[in-house]
Order: structure tokens, then sequence, then C-alpha cells
């Protein structure tokens, strides 16, 4: 697909769910107030937290879907794989602060004695709101990320969900609370952690490859016996190898040797490298970057 393309769409799908983000905040806020509901006011907070990685992903895409310039000879991509990071860190913060919050109101409540706040109505309505709505943003989101092969829209898109699942935690935690008395209320900060537990194991399947993309890890085995495979069926090819592999964002960056007959012209070695230039590219995009490097198979 175009690049402009690309970036378009991803600032469509992340401007809506800003938007329902922002819209969600300030409903949260006012229900958790009115409905003297301190778990949908936690909830609301993490709304915040999304509406915030939101700009995040507008701010970064648009920098990372620069074209390459004098000061980024690679371009711009390991931008974008930069906010995935941050995405993950600020989701992994957020599920650390809600597994905390929750066991200090359960120590509260058995050790302490504390009374937990009898929700409203409200409150639950605007939790069944949140999880309705989060849920389908988390799909559309989900699928414009997988699309356009974006790592950055696809954690915004978990984010979604972590939020649903924040507010079926609190929508659990406040209908026990008002249809079971006041012995339930502590369902609401016992699922509040196990929510959290779900959240921070999101973060780190999104922060751990983000960081092996920023600390060149080269690509799977699988892509790279790929790629010597690709390269093998290209006639006049022989022997690929000193392969070096790793992400550059969304893209593939390829160097490797390869040998060819020690009499072959310069106009015939550089076609073949043409040749496997445009196969690895039809196979992994055209932004794949790509180095080849000729030896000539010495003659006996």
């Amino acid at each position: 697909m175009v690049k402009g393309v690309r970036e378009k769409q991803i600032i469509q799908v992340t401007l809506i769910g800003t938007v329902g983000n922002l819209l969600l905040v300030i409903f949260k806020f006012i229900a958790g107030f009115m409905g003297h509901s301190s778990a949908m006011i936690a909830d609301a907070v993490h709304s915040v937290s999304d509406f915030a990685t939101d700009i995040v992903v507008l701010v970064f895409i648009r920098i990372s879907s620069k074209p390459k310039d004098e000061g980024h000879d690679y371009g711009h991509g390991k931008f974008e794989t930069l906010a995935t990071a941050i995405i993950g860190i600020a989701l992994c913060a957020v599920g650390i602060g809600l597994f905390w919050e929750g066991g200090r109101r359960i120590y509260g409540y058995y050790m302490l004695n504390e009374v937990l706040d009898r929700p409203g109505l409200i409150a639950l309505i605007a939790a069944l709101v949140s999880i309705l709505i989060k849920e389908i943003l988390f799909r559309y989101t989900l699928f414009v990320g997988r699309k356009q092969n974006s790592q950055l829209v696809i954690a915004n898109a978990w984010h979604h969900r972590s939020d649903a699942l924040s507010s079926v935690a609190t929508a659990v935690g406040i209908g026990g609370a008002i249809l079971l008395g006041e012995k339930w209320r502590v369902l609401d900060p016992i699922a509040a952690m196990l929510v959290s537990v779900l959240i921070i194991k999101v973060a780190i399947e999104l922060i751990l490859p983000a960081i092996n993309d920023l600390l060149e890890r080269s690509l799977p085995d699988t892509i790279e016996k790929e790629i010597i495979d690709l390269t093998n069926e290209i006639e006049g090819v022989q022997d690929p190898h000193n392969l070096r592999t790793r992400r550059i964002g969304n893209a593939y960056a390829i160097e490797m040797h390869i040998r060819v007959e020690g009499n072959m012209t310069v106009w015939h070695a550089h076609n073949l490298t043409l040749d496997i230039e445009k196969t690895l590219r039809n196979r992994f995009g055209e932004e794949t970057h790509i180095a080849i490097h000729v030896e000539p198979i010495q003659p006996f």
C-alpha cells in the first residue's frame, strides 16, 4: 500500500480513538464523582493514560513516516518502535498502579476495618458503556494495525483492550456492591488486581520486542532461512553467507555476501544483485533495506 495512504489510515484510526477516549474520560469522571465510586474514578484515570498514548501515536507516526534525510540515512522507522516501547511502559505503570491500589483497598477493608463506598447506578452504567466503546475501538484499531503492519497501532489497540478489561473489573465491583450488599464491595479491588496482572502481561509483550528492535536484534531464524532460500533461487548466485538482519521500524534491513563466478562481468554481477533485491522486496516490502557484497569464486 502507498506510504501516504498507510499514514492517513493510521492517523484516522488514532483520531477516532482519541475522540472516544476524551469523551469517556469526561463521562467517567462525572459518573465517578456523582456515583461516589472510587473504582470509576480510577477507571477514568486509566482512560486518561489511553488518551495520552493516542497523542504519542499521532506525534510519532508522523515522525516515523518521514523519508530518510541527511541525519537519518536509514529513515525514521525507529521512532515508531520507540513510541511502542513508551506505550508498553505506560501500560505497565498503569497495571502496577491498579494492582497496588487494589491491594491497598483490600488490606484496608480486612485489616483496618475501612468501609468501602457504595457506588451509584450511574457508575455502573458508565462502566458498561466504557466496555462496549473500548471493545469496538480495540477491534477496529487492531484491524487497521495488522492491515498496515504497524507495531505502534497494534500496541495502541491493546491499550484500548486494557481499558475495556479495567472497566469489566469496575463493572463487576460496582455491580456486586449495588446488588449484593456491603460485604461484597471488596469484589471491586479484587477484580482490579486480577485485571492489572493481565495489563502488565500485555505491556511486557509490547516492551520486549520493541527493546529487541532498538538493540538491533536479528530477525527470527525462520525469516533468515527464507532470505537465504530466496537468494539461492537466483540463477548464478552461489553461497549466500555472512547474513545480517534487523528491523527498522516496520521494515527489514538485510545485508549479506554472495559468491559468483570469477570471470563474470561487473554488469552481470550487478544485475544479479538487482534480481536479489527485487525478489526480497517483493516478499518483505518495498521499504526493505538491502545491501549485497559480491565476492568472486577463485578459479583453481
